[in-house]
């Protein structure tokens, strides 16, 4: 596995493998992998030449220091865990050879899918998206990317960025990367304490359950039910649940026919803030 701290380093191995007409398959990162992350290395490693991985926690969006500062650095583990699933090349640059002096993100305008959910919550934080995607894209030039859909609304604004920026590459979305008790996949869950790990499970089941009462209730109802069971219980606090249309991400009240839905979450584990969705069925 090749490991590549400079843009220009990286461009070049890159514009090698590209005049070989060869694909490459990219997989952003901010580190702290897991088997949600090697996933979509797999998914890349099936359908592509050669893959990359970016490792970089992007400080540009972070709405709270603290969260930036607790972020779980796990380099060297990092490293062997990209080489057990043959990933080609890892690019790992500083904050100061992205950003240079001037650590502040581009503005962008994402037909107003940044202001529902997460936007609502996390001032600036799908700008810090958007300069991060947007740089790493046009540095690593890959054919496919890959993006895991617990972040489902990043997902969306990404495939919007593209669109809107025109970009030459195919964002794929991949499934959520499930533990066995159902929780989504995340680095953020290893600063759970062990209360909170065992508590935190329940956030899929009341998303499954939810599922079940789409199919006979109106949203708001479904809604009305979600936040009543997060009030009940001991430790575990929600911070929004909304359904919404899975194009436009506005929150619906009631179904419509035709059109996709998806129930999002947020919840506070203690300090730890944890997100997940369910497609819904009409």
């Amino acid at each position: 596995m090749q490991v590549f701290t400079k843009k220009s380093l990286l461009k070049e191995y890159i514009s090698q493998i590209k005049e070989q007409s060869k694909s490459v398959g990219f997989v952003p990162t901010m580190g702290a992998l897991h088997q949600g992350h090697l996933s979509l290395i797999k998914k890349a490693k099936k359908k592509n030449d050669i893959v990359v991985v970016s490792i970089f926690v992007n400080p540009t969006q972070f709405d709270n220091k603290e969260d930036l500062d607790k972020y779980p650095i796990t380099l060297e583990n990092d490293k062997k865990l990209l080489e057990s699933v043959d990933c080609d090349a890892v690019f790992i640059p500083s904050v100061k050879e992205i950003y240079d002096k001037n650590i502040v993100s581009e503005k962008f305008d994402f037909d107003g899918l940044e202001h529902q959910m997460e936007g609502k919550f996390r001032d600036g934080h799908f700008d810090g998206v958007g300069t991060i995607v947007k740089a790493l894209l046009e540095i690593v030039m890959p054919t496919k990317a890959y993006f895991g859909e617990k972040d489902f609304q990043q997902l969306q604004i990404i495939k919007k960025l593209v669109e809107k920026h025109q970009l030459n590459v195919t964002i794929k979305g991949c499934p959520i990367f499930r533990e066995e008790d159902g929780l989504a996949m995340s680095s953020r869950n290893t600063r759970l304490t062990n209360e909170y790990r065992k508590a935190a499970p329940f956030i899929h089941k009341t998303l499954k359950k939810a599922k079940k009462k789409f199919g006979i209730k109106d949203a708001d109802k479904v809604t009305e039910w979600v936040e009543n069971q997060f009030k009940k219980h001991p430790i575990l606090e929600l911070e929004y649940f909304t359904i919404a249309n899975e194009k436009t991400l506005e929150t619906i009240t009631s179904k419509k026919n035709k059109e996709k839905h998806r129930a999002f979450i947020a919840v506070f584990a203690g300090e730890i803030r944890l997100i997940d969705n369910i497609q819904l069925k009409n």
